[in-house]
């Protein structure tokens, strides 16, 4: 068997919360619960989901920025958990992060060459005039110039800056890079021009993405398999032209619902709406999405449902998965 890329081995993430009573429990937050993902190279993977459903929590996991409550993360085979910090360094020529927003993730006191080659000066070995050149390189796979790399970041337009964070990740040449909605804090004109230079630059420098998602078409146009998460699960995963065609999970259907349609020529009322969701009192279901779902019966109350496979490549969590109706 060909080895994995990137394997999560039900993985958990919680936070201890500061106590609201002196003498009582500290509340706990589980923002990630047992995933469990596997990633061939050359296969773009997009985690799709509302926020706070523990996507950022996920891609910081698999960044080793934080380590598991539970389970394992092995990148190329290493389990990154029981790296030493100097093992776990080199490691991360292999693997490199875009940030959501591409004002904050760049220092503005630095010049961009400077920000472009930190990650090679993190992990040592290569001449300054080498690191020079690489930058040189990889601002121009951007799309920008090599004049650039004196600026600023205050010098560039948003869609730039993230051109920039883009090339930083490139610099190592990482087979994986993770991207914490890289084009979400874009406007839209500059979003498809990001993407666009993402995909290039996959099929250029045999790069795999893992994107980290609330917009679903982003997800269609980048990647091969999607995982929509709710509440730190994995509640639906397969190709996106199945899952936003013939969504089997309700929490799926909702989010390609949700997703603004306008109705040629319909007035403001007629336009198209979010299905309203049963959103009733639920202390403590089995189905994370029971309080939620329209069509929950007892079973999910008493049971919550496992991934399981529905077709060859489509795994849902859903009692009911095989008699769901595809969205319209």
């Amino acid at each position: 068997m060909t080895q994995s890329l990137l394997h999560l081995d039900e993985v958990t993430r919680s936070y201890t919360l500061p106590r609201e009573r002196l003498w009582g429990p500290a509340p706990m937050v589980h923002a990630v619960r047992g995933v469990s993902l596997r990633m061939n190279a050359g296969t773009n993977l997009g985690v799709v989901g509302e926020s706070g459903s523990g996507k950022s929590t996920l891609a910081r996991l698999v960044m080793a920025l934080e380590q598991p409550s539970s389970g394992s993360v092995h990148l190329l085979g290493q389990a990154l958990g029981e790296l030493s910090a100097a093992a776990l360094r080199a490691a991360r020529r292999d693997f490199q992060m875009v940030f959501q927003d591409p004002y904050g993730s760049l220092d503005p006191r630095q010049t961009v060459e400077t920000i472009i080659t930190e990650p090679l000066a993190s992990l040592g070995g290569t001449a300054a005039p080498d690191m020079h050149a690489r930058a040189r390189e990889v601002v121009h796979a951007v799309g920008l110039r090599g004049s650039d790399l004196g600026k600023y970041p205050h010098e560039f337009s948003g869609g730039q800056r993230q051109r920039v964070a883009i090339a930083r990740a490139l610099i190592t040449r990482p087979r994986l890079i993770v991207a914490d909605e890289p084009v979400s804090a874009l406007d839209v004109s500059v979003q498809a021009q990001v993407l666009n230079l993402m995909q290039d630059l996959s099929q250029e420098f045999g790069i795999t993405y893992l994107l980290i998602s609330h917009d679903l078409a982003v997800v269609d146009h980048l990647c091969e398999e999607v995982a929509v998460i709710y509440q730190g699960r994995i509640v639906e995963q397969g190709p996106p032209l199945t899952l936003f065609r013939q969504a089997a999970h309700p929490y799926t259907r909702a989010l390609i619902a949700a997703v603004p349609r306008l109705v040629p020529h319909a007035t403001a009322g007629q336009r198209s709406r979010s299905p309203v969701v049963n959103s009733r009192p639920h202390a403590s279901s089995a189905c994370p999405y029971a309080p939620r779902c329209p069509q929950a019966q007892a079973v999910c109350e008493a049971q919550r449902p496992p991934l399981r496979a529905l077709d060859a490549g489509h795994q849902v969590a859903c009692h009911f998965a095989d008699t769901a109706s595809a969205p319209d």
